[in-house]
């Protein structure tokens, strides 16, 4: 009995070291992985803020383009991180024409960049770029984690440019669910933060969110890891998932703040009590179709969190669609990619005509259009 558990103990380690020594190989003959994998063009650049457009690939072409707002803390090529795993890709198989917003690496001016000037700035003027390349006064929106909380509060201050308004797991109702950040947010002193260290750094923020799942985040990923070492396309999705998890943005001070402090702490938003720029932002405004979906898994956003937006609104065309799947998953796991794609871009095609653009100024009108309208400092 002794000699079979030794045998079974020698077997097992000369296993484990055959896959660490092709792991090693492997390791050594990937030089980079890239960040995002289908071609875009830049269009518009404000700043540190650039805007990409995708063409689409085939399907009914969709009349109406898609503006794509992704979070702060992220950057936006999760949803396009591998040929597989790629939501762009998918949507513009389906006739969607993509616009998307890389909100940049704020610097240390950036520090007093507000949220009147991502929202009311940046974002507004891209979306006046759009309405006026693509010739249609009104465009979809399609916001993701925080940027759909920015997208939401867009569309109530601006809903005569919005056609239609798609949100992925964005928090609405910051005081609803269990998640840990929603328990950790009260103790957070943003005012003494920002004052201290100006610009939040991407490093601090990435390391509260590891906390919130230590033995998933930190410890099992990485112990599955060595099972998969000899699989050279596993490795290759894992460095490009470690690359996105690590590539974290500082946040602008003031964002941070006003951001922690008013929707956080406070619930402002879903309280209907929150103002930017001095503009009350008044949810019930929000009249065009709106298609809420979020993942019941999450532990980011919790469900909770994103459910409500359908009684907060003033539509009366909210579609809510729940996954089985956590924050990660909305774009990776096979479900998600299976059936997310093909159900915005129907929902979308439904819901889309072309409406003419009246006469406007816009901030540019090509690659080399760069701070022609700034953001309100």
């Amino acid at each position: 009995m002794a000699d079979n558990t030794v045998n079974v103990m020698i077997k097992e380690i000369s296993r484990l070291q055959q896959k660490l020594l092709k792991g090693y190989e492997t390791m050594f003959r990937i030089k980079d992985v890239e960040s995002g994998v289908t071609p875009g063009e830049l269009v518009y650049r404000e700043d540190r803020v650039s805007l990409f457009h995708y063409k689409p690939a085939g399907g009914e072409v969709c009349p109406v383009p898609l503006l794509v707002v992704y979070a702060l803390v992220n950057r936006q090529y999760m949803m396009d991180i591998e040929d597989n795993l790629s939501l762009f890709r998918k949507l513009l198989e389906r006739g969607i024409e993509l616009y998307v917003v890389d909100w940049g690496y704020p610097g240390k001016i950036d520090r007093y960049v507000t949220m009147e000037d991502h929202i009311q700035g940046y974002l507004n003027n891209i979306v006046d770029f759009v309405r006026d390349r693509s010739g249609s006064d009104k465009i979809n929106m399609l916001g993701i984690c925080q940027g759909g909380t920015f997208s939401i509060i867009y569309s109530a201050l601006y809903p005569e440019k919005i056609k239609n308004l798609v949100v992925m797991v964005a928090p609405v109702d910051f005081h609803a669910g269990e998640g840990l950040l929603i328990t950790w947010a009260p103790f957070l002193n943003p005012e003494l933060m920002v004052d201290v260290i100006g610009n939040i750094p991407g490093e601090l923020m990435n390391l509260g969110f590891l906390w919130l799942k230590p033995f998933q985040l930190i410890i099992d990923k990485y112990v599955g890891l060595v099972d998969r070492l000899d699989d050279p396309g596993a490795v290759q999705s894992f460095l490009r998932m470690e690359k996105w998890i690590f590539d974290s943005p500082d946040q602008a001070g003031e964002t941070f703040r006003k951001f922690v402090k008013e929707l956080y702490q406070e619930n402002r938003l879903a309280k209907g009590e929150f103002t930017l720029g001095g503009e009350k932002v008044d949810l019930k405004k929000i009249t065009m179709p709106v298609l809420n979906m979020f993942g019941e898994l999450d532990h980011l956003v919790p469900p909770e969190c994103s459910k409500p937006l359908a009684d907060l609104i003033g539509s009366k065309d909210v579609t809510t669609i729940a996954y089985p799947v956590g924050h990660i998953g909305m774009y990776v796991s096979s479900k998600a990619q299976k059936e997310m794609a093909p159900t915005v871009a129907r929902w979308l095609i439904e819901r889309s005509q072309v409406t003419k653009p009246s006469k406007r100024k816009v901030a540019g009108t090509g690659a080399a259009a760069v701070k022609k309208k700034k953001a309100k400092k």
